[in-house]
């Protein structure tokens, strides 16, 4: 991986990266999405964050605004390819969530969000007790869920054609949650490996990433 504190020299007078009436481009389709995420309730405050590849470029949220008020001069830009940042806004910080973003990336995702709603967090604490309860490993235990009418929105998996159907059964994989963010990376990619048809990876006590092919999903 590059060095994502790298700062080039042409890191300078970038703000056309970031500049554009269109509604998808993702500097502005990032707004959209913090600012939706915020009235759901997924996030609050500066929590969680969100990010897209367009082309050789990735946008990322940054961190330390406030999702409802975040703007696309806010953005960083990163260079795919060399993982190193071509736009830096000043006094702002990249998100710590950018090593789990590239881990996603990296396996075919167009698109990552990070947040910290209450139903994931609630779901990864049922599964915790369920699984003591029935004297199983917490850590072997993955969210499953069928018969719902709502996992025939979710793809079958990567690569797979159509949408899984009611009687399927829908498997979300938990890591543990830890102190700093960024050290979750290593334990998300083997989650990710794991379930290569997962579109989403709990984090109990912490929330959810979800990794997808495209915004719209």
């Amino acid at each position: 991986m590059g060095d994502l504190n790298k700062n080039p020299a042409d890191a300078n007078n970038t703000d056309e990266l970031i500049t554009s009436d269109d509604p998808q481009h993702p500097a502005n389709l990032i707004c959209t999405l913090c600012r939706n995420f915020y009235s759901l309730g997924w996030v609050t405050g500066t929590g969680g964050g969100t990010s897209i590849v367009r082309g050789p470029h990735i946008f990322i949220a940054p961190s330390g605004v406030q999702k409802e008020l975040m703007q696309p001069e806010n953005m960083f830009v990163l260079d795919y390819s060399s993982r190193s940042y071509i736009r830096k806004p000043p006094a702002l910080k990249p998100s710590a969530c950018t090593p789990l973003f590239l881990a996603a990336f990296d396996r075919g995702a167009g698109c990552c969000i990070h947040t910290h709603s209450q139903w994931a967090v609630l779901v990864t604490l049922l599964v915790e007790r369920d699984a003591l309860a029935s004297n199983e490993s917490v850590k072997e235990r993955c969210f499953e869920i069928e018969k719902i009418e709502q996992i025939k929105g979710i793809p079958q998996g990567r690569g797979k054609p159509g949408m899984l159907g009611f009687f399927d059964r829908l498997k979300v994989p938990i890591i543990e949650n830890t102190a700093h963010e960024e050290d979750l990376t290593q334990s998300l990619e083997v989650a990710m490996d794991k379930y290569p048809d997962t579109y989403a990876v709990l984090v109990r006590r912490h929330g959810v990433y979800d990794s997808l092919a495209f915004v719209w999903r």
